[in-house]
C-alpha cells in the first residue's frame, strides 16, 4: 500500500477531543433535570464505552434507553461549546490528508454530535462513523480500508486489531500506556503531537 491510498481511522472522546468538560455539564444538566445524582467527575474519567455503559450506574435498566435519549437531544446545548481539541489533534488529521490519504473518525459517540464537535472544532474528516464500539468499530474500519487505527482506550485497540489494521494508541486518555500495551496495540505514542512524525516514518516504510 502507497502512502497515497492510505487511510487512517481516529476515535473521537480523549483521542481528537477532549470533552470531559462537555460531557460533565451534560451529565450535570440530566442530573439536574431528572433529580438523580450522576457522578460527573468519576463519569468523565472512564470515557471510552457506550453511554448506556456509564448511565446504568446511575440508572435502572428500564430507564436506560430514555435516558440516553434524552441526554443525546440535550448534549449540543451543553456539551459542544467547553470541548477542545488535543494538541496535535488537527495536525494530525492534515499530517494524513496532505499525504493524499483519507482520514475518518470511527467512534461510540451518537454521530450527529460527533459532527457537530467537528465541525465546531475546525477538525476536517472524509468520512464520521457513530454508534461503533470496541470489535464493532472494526466493521466501518474494514469497509473504509483503514490500514491504521488511532485511539486512546483499549477497546480501540481491539477495533484495530479485529479489522486487521495497525493499532496506534495514544496516551490521553483512561488507559495508560503499559494497558494500551498489554492490550496489543502496536505503536504507542503519549500523544497526537508525535503522530506526524510516525506518519512520515510509517508512510516511508510501506513505499519501499
Amino acid at each position: 500500500m502507497t502512502s497515497r491510498a492510505l487511510t487512517v481511522g481516529f476515535d473521537l472522546d480523549m483521542t481528537l477531543i477532549d470533552s470531559r468538560p462537555g460531557i460533565k455539564a451534560a451529565y450535570q444538566a440530566l442530573s439536574a433535570e431528572t433529580g438523580t445524582y450522576i457522578d460527573a467527575e468519576l463519569a468523565v474519567t472512564r470515557l471510552g464505552p457506550p453511554l448506556e455503559q456509564e448511565l446504568r450506574n446511575w440508572f435502572p435498566e428500564e430507564e436506560i434507553q430514555e435516558m440516553g435519549d434524552r441526554y443525546r437531544e440535550i448534549y449540543p446545548t451543553y456539551a459542544i461549546a467547553p470541548t477542545l481539541a488535543l494538541p496535535g489533534a488537527r495536525e494530525a488529521v492534515a499530517a494524513v490528508r496532505a499525504r493524499g490519504g483519507r482520514a475518518i473518525v470511527v467512534t461510540a459517540k451518537h454521530e450527529p454530535n460527533a459532527k457537530l464537535h467537528l465541525s465546531h472544532l475546525g477538525i476536517e474528516a472524509d468520512a464520521v462513523i457513530g454508534w461503533l464500539w470496541a470489535e464493532a468499530k472494526a466493521v466501518a474500519l474494514r469497509e473504509h480500508e483503514a490500514a491504521v487505527y488511532v485511539g486512546d482506550h483499549t477497546g480501540d485497540v481491539r477495533g484495530a486489531r479485529t479489522a486487521g489494521a495497525l493499532s496506534v494508541a495514544v496516551a490521553t486518555g483512561p488507559c495508560d500506556a503499559a494497558e494500551l500495551r498489554a492490550a496489543g496495540a502496536d505503536v504507542v505514542l503519549a500523544e497526537l503531537t508525535r503522530f506526524p512524525a510516525w506518519l512520515d516514518a510509517y508512510a516511508a516504510g510501506q513505499d519501499r
